[in-house]
């Protein structure tokens, strides 16, 4: 599906939303939900001119870049003239940042405020030790975390090539189809117990990250069976366990999350809307070692591939009434019936501007809808990052990354 051709292979003066796109704009009740990638550079910054005449020399090609929202009609209308001055910036940041998060923090933080204009914004962040960050971000509603990273790599790169794999789409078995109502039928029950993450919001986010190299995440992976993805899941739980433990002396049950997964086809890279369904997950946080916790990742996730559970998802939501199908959404992503969203994003080799190669990716989104936690496990090159962002109210989950690497380094041991 490409319905952002027109018959003429021109741009469509208007889309209508999809259902994921609706349910993101129920969620959020209209407001921007800020979701992009970061890509953080040493070496000499490029100017503010330089960046804007690369942004101009290339947003009129990119089709998720010529839309605005139009939410009394639940459409996207087409732009014809983008004013790059208005969609491109330049931040200073004056505070230590000795890990990197600055300009995650202000993208999640600073208003976005794109009135009549497309809702996407390319910021140049200059930090303290002489270091810069390219930031791209858009509205949820308009553009998940894989077409940001697509769109990304089409508009700041040096040599736009690659980036996360496409899906193909294939026929669901029937356990996949079951595994998918499953999963929506979950949404509905009762709350299921989180008591790491039951508290009441502050309103205001802290983001903080680890860094590994992603060969150490393969050769665990290989060593168990599993895939990078397993391994972040799996490590992840155990950071869970550690970190209630430590706070309340009690063991943590297992705890659902999200799972995000992209169905965007071969040319659909930098489409708008979003091209993603969501598994429920149960992170085995009750297991009392990494190795254990792995081993029940491994399994889930094998059974969510061999069904194919991702191709069920979709077919369901293409067969539900678009209103239906997007109040089901919020349900499956809502504080109230899981802890986090947990994605996972490949952003292939590094992305290069003016000749740098950024030193590292983030993709990042800020929590809604009751949440209170998402990470991400974002890779670039020989790198990966996990990054949690978190209401403050959770005042210790800026331990998180650092119990993570502990937890990879039990399971290399193993």
């Amino acid at each position: 599906m490409r319905p952002h051709l027109g018959p003429d292979g021109s741009l469509a003066p208007s889309l209508s939303m999809g259902t994921p796109d609706v349910a993101y704009h129920l969620a959020m009740r209209g407001r921007p939900l800020p979701v992009g990638f970061v890509f953080r550079f040493g070496g000499r910054a490029p100017t503010l001119d330089v960046v804007r005449a690369r942004v101009a020399e290339r947003a009129h090609r990119i089709p998720a870049l010529r839309y605005r929202i139009a939410p009394d009609r639940r459409v996207f209308r087409r732009v014809d003239r983008i004013a790059v001055e208005q969609h491109v910036h330049e931040a200073w940041l004056s505070e230590d940042d000795a890990d990197g998060s600055g300009a995650g923090r202000l993208m999640l933080t600073r208003p976005m405020n794109p009135a009549e204009r497309p809702p996407w914004e390319v910021w140049l962040v200059h930090g303290p030790a002489g270091d810069h960050t390219l930031c791209y971000r858009t509205d949820h509603t308009l553009q998940d975390g894989v077409g940001a990273a697509h769109t990304a790599r089409a508009l700041l790169d040096d040599h736009p090539v690659g980036g996360p794999a496409p899906h193909h789409r294939t026929l669901p078995t029937a356990q996949g189809l079951a595994g998918a109502v499953a999963d929506v039928v979950a949404s509905f029950r009762a709350p299921t117990a989180k008591p790491a993450f039951d508290v009441t919001g502050s309103g205001r986010t802290a983001v903080c990250h680890a860094d590994a190299p992603l060969a150490r995440l393969r050769a665990i992976g290989r060593a168990h069976g599993g895939t990078v993805n397993d391994v972040y899941l799996a490590a992840l739980s155990h950071a869970v366990r550690t970190w209630h433990l430590k706070a309340t002396g009690s063991p943590h049950p297992p705890l659902p999350v999200a799972v995000p997964m992209s169905v965007r086809a071969p040319g659909e890279e930098c489409a708008p809307g979003n091209r993603m369904v969501v598994a429920r997950v149960l992170l085995p946080c009750d297991e009392a070692s990494p190795q254990a916790a792995l081993a029940r990742v491994v399994a889930r996730t094998a059974r969510l591939r061999a069904s194919r559970q991702r191709d069920a998802l979709s077919l369901l939501l293409a067969a539900t009434p678009r209103a239906i199908g997007a109040r089901v959404g919020t349900r499956m992503v809502n504080g109230a019936v899981v802890a986090a969203p947990t994605s996972g994003v490949n952003f292939g080799q590094a992305l290069v501007h003016q000749g740098n190669a950024a030193r590292r990716a983030v993709l990042f989104t800020a929590p809604a809808a009751g949440i209170r936690c998402l990470t991400t496990l974002t890779s670039q090159h020989d790198m990966a990052c996990l990054t949690v962002v978190h209401d403050e109210a959770l005042a210790t989950a800026d331990e998180l990354p650092d119990l993570w690497l502990a937890a990879l380094l039990e399971l290399e041991r193993a």
